[in-house]
């Protein structure tokens, strides 16, 4: 007999109450709401030692994936955060002041811009990716390897269902 989690005491006092429902979904989806809940608090810790907030990192993370110069677009930074253009405006605003991005103009087009990384915006952005690989390896040690690969397949098959 596997040891019983909160979400199987639930799925299990929702049968005797509802015994004409299937809960199997539950028994997914619950346990990935509790988990998103947990790796959010272990993120934003990960953030906070960092000095950064999370919006801070979406957009400095994007910027340092792309690789050097570590520049894009702001239409590119928006396609990655997912966030409106006043929005990505007001955060590229926020972080030219923190001295974590600077505007260049676009060698390409003399009419746009370019956000780029600073060294100082690299650093931070460096030392959080390093803090967070290391918080979420912690907390999938209950996993094997072969269970983090099967798993992470699973997840995203059920990623790319909601895509199509």
């Amino acid at each position: 007999m596997t040891e019983a989690d909160e979400v199987d005491r639930i799925v299990g006092a929702w049968n005797t109450q509802r015994p004409d429902l299937d809960f199997s979904p539950l028994e997914v989806l619950s346990r990935m709401d509790r988990l998103t809940r947990l790796l959010d608090r272990a993120r934003r810790d990960v953030f906070r030692r960092s000095d950064l907030e999370a919006w801070e990192w979406d957009v400095l993370s994007a910027l340092r994936r792309a690789g050097a110069p570590f520049q894009l677009s702001p239409k590119q930074l928006l396609q990655q955060t997912l966030v409106s253009s006043g929005t990505m405006t007001n955060r590229i605003d926020r972080l030219v002041g923190r001295c974590f991005v600077r505007r260049e103009g676009d060698p390409a087009d003399g009419r746009s811009v370019l956000v780029t990384l600073t060294d100082d915006g690299r650093i931070r952005v460096d030392a959080a990716i390093t803090r967070l690989v290391d918080v979420e390896d912690d907390l999938l040690q209950a996993l094997s390897r072969g269970d983090r690969d099967r798993l992470a397949a699973l997840l995203r098959k059920l990623s790319l269902s909601f895509d199509a």
